[in-house]
């Protein structure tokens, strides 16, 4: 789109469009009481490989299920001060 000054500006949709998506809220652990490491990864805005360099490390706290490798949802949820009421009844 043209202004009258002649500048170009980003019509709606284009801005709509460069903005990020933020990824779903998190699910209840009562539904889905765990999630692969790049899911959890996701909602910490990392990519694969660096989610799985912070699991490694600890950083997000992961359980061992044959040779897979899975979230707890409740645990990332106490992680990122979402359920405190979890935090309290853990300690």
């Amino acid at each position: 789109m043209t202004t009258t000054d002649g500048t170009t500006s980003l019509t709606d949709n284009q801005e709509l469009s460069s903005v990020a998506e933020a990824p779903p809220a998190l699910p209840d652990p009562q539904v889905q009481p765990t999630m692969t490491v790049p899911q959890a990864g996701r909602y910490l805005g990392l990519q694969k490989a660096a989610s799985y360099n912070a699991a490694r490390r600890g950083e997000i706290p992961t359980i061992s299920v044959g040779r897979r490798l899975l979230v707890p949802t409740a645990k990332l949820r106490a992680l990122l001060g979402i359920d405190t009421a979890t935090t309290d009844a853990a300690a």
